[in-house]
Parts: structure tokens; sequence; C-alpha cells
């Protein structure tokens, strides 16, 4: 494991608005883009000065005109190599990366998964990024989901992106294909936590965290429905636990929704396809944020992988065959 020392020098004059403003209070109005809890941790360390003294306490009263001074140090710890592995990158500047993640790629290391993921690949792409926490990685997608997802590249665009996040600013949109026909579009407003015999499943639980998952139908088939959904909240396998959980599972996911379902009469073309698409039929389709600095709004969108895109093929095929009109 090494341990790197990231270097952070800011410095401001108290304007007269914030005459008699507690520092605390202050600094985050003079540094916005930067936590309040780090600042605060930065106080409590001794790493600010005010005309020259050291000040190790958030309510200190400020005047206008005092010269504050930020010197921290902050360690960050990198305990993953770099690997080169192919990125789709949609988007770079120099705060902020946005790629379609690919099927199979892991985002962090873990058990069962050491290297080969995301993070090793962004550590290669980008070597500065290991002076950011995760390697600039703020939201998460699961191993066999794809699509898109933002990466900061400094601490402050971080600091804004992990904000967006928690004030559900930044809009996240998803296409799924499901299990059963549904009729009309809804929301699924239910709380969400770890599941109380699967170590590594979630589920609806009455004192888990909230989470709301909106969905509308974008085509219908006789055994099927393809959705788009939008999430407010960002919970472990959110859509998948509420899909489930109405009693729609993706197509392919073995965790949440059991054994695969063969509608009757299929051919065994289309059950010999349902059978090979080993994944859950997710992908993050559209990404909407506010620039961690410029502040302009930035939309993106990525394409139905290939995958993805010949499943709804042999559906629809599925459909027709069957002569039933949707």
């Amino acid at each position: 494991m090494a341990s790197n020392k990231l270097q952070i020098n800011l410095s401001a004059t108290v304007p007269e608005n914030l005459f008699d403003k507690r520092l605390d209070q202050c600094l985050a109005v003079l540094f916005p883009e930067y936590s309040r809890s780090k600042l605060k941790e930065w106080i409590l360390a001794g790493f600010v000065s005010v005309d020259g003294e050291k000040i190790d306490t958030p309510r200190l009263k400020l005047k206008s005109g005092e010269e504050i001074v930020i010197d921290a140090e902050q360690e960050v710890q990198v305990t993953s190599e770099a690997q080169h592995i192919d990125l789709n990158v949609v988007y770079e500047d120099e705060h902020i990366l946005v790629i379609d993640k690919q099927a199979g790629l892991v985002v962090h290391p873990g058990a069962g998964n050491h290297d080969g993921t995301l993070l090793n690949a962004l550590l290669a792409k980008v070597p500065e990024i290991d002076q950011v926490p995760r390697a600039g990685i703020v939201h998460r997608l699961d191993k066999d989901t794809t699509g898109l997802m933002v990466v900061a590249k400094t601490l402050p665009a971080q600091t804004s992106l992990v904000e967006q996040l928690q004030a559900r600013s930044m809009g996240r949109e998803y296409e799924a294909l499901v299990m059963g026909t549904m009729i009309a579009g809804g929301v699924i407003d239910e709380p969400i936590g770890r599941h109380a015999t699967k170590r590594t499943a979630m589920a609806v639980r009455e004192f888990g965290k909230p989470a709301v998952t909106h969905y509308r139908v974008k085509e219908k088939f006789r055994a099927y429905t393809h959705l788009r959904l939008k999430l407010e909240s960002g919970r472990t396998h959110q859509i998948r636990v509420h899909m489930s959980h109405i009693n729609h599972p993706l197509v392919g996911d073995a965790l949440y929704g059991g054994r695969p379902r063969l509608p009757k009469n299929a051919s065994e073309h289309f059950i010999n396809a349902l059978r090979a698409f080993k994944r859950q039929a997710l992908h993050a389709a559209q990404l909407t944020l506010m620039h961690p600095v410029s502040g302009e709004e930035m939309t993106f969108k990525a394409p139905l992988p290939e995958d993805f895109v010949t499943l709804l093929k042999d559906v629809r095929e599925d459909t027709k065959i069957n002569g039933i009109d949707i």
C-alpha cells in the first residue's frame, strides 16, 4: 500500500458581508468547492490560520479584512495498481471523465475482484487521480450493468458531484427489459436495506433507506416489457430490487429474478437467446449533471449495447411469431 500526501494551499480575505460570522461558516462560503465536513476537519487539525495565527475552533467570529490561510495535508491511500484496460470515454476535460461502462467490468476492487476493475483502469488512464479518494469514483454500476458513469478527476470536482448525488439533482435514467407485460408506468417508493439472510443481496425492508424509482413503458411484448426508469435515490441494486418487489424482475437477473421464466410456445431459437443472455438487462442510458466548475448543465446519452439490442429484437420476433398484438 502506497501513501500519497495531497497538499492543499488556499487563501482569502474575509469580505464585509461575512463580518461576525463563524470561521466554519466563512470557509463554506469562501471555499465552496470543499465540503463543510472537510473544512471543519482542517480547522480542528490546526491547518487554518487567521492573520497568521493558527485557529482550531470552528466557532471563532471573524472580522472583515482578516486574512485566512489554509495549509492542509491530506493523506490519500493508493491500494490498487494501475492497469491498462480499454474504456469507452464519452467526455473528458481536466475536471471530470464520463464513460460508457461495458458489461463485466467491476467498478471497485473487492472480494474475488482484486484487479481488472474500473479503478485500476482509471489509475492508468489518469495517474494523478490517485490523489482523489476512491480514484474519483462517486457512484457505481453493478458488474453486469452497462452505461454511463461520471468520475471526478480532482478533489473539488468530487465534492461537487457527491453533493449533487446527495441533493438528488443528478439525473440518471436507465433502460431495462423485465419479465411480464406491464400495462402502464408508475412509481415505486419502498425502502431498501441489506437482505435478512443473503449477504450479497438487498431487499425491500421496513427500516431500510428511502428509495424511489420512476418507470414508464417503452414497448410491450407478449411476456416482457421494455422500460425507461429514473432514480430519485441511488441505493445498491435499487432498480433490480424494486422491479423484483413488484414481481417484474429484470431478464437475466439470477440474484433477484430466480430461474428464467420461459413463455409458452417459445421457439428453440428464442429459448437459446434468453439462456445466452447471462446478465441483468439493465443499461444506464442517460446522465445529467452540473459541471463542477463551469456550472453548465450537461446531458450525456449512451446507446443500448449490442447484446441488449439483439435481445430486444428476439423478444419482438417472439411476440410477432405468436400472433400477439400488443
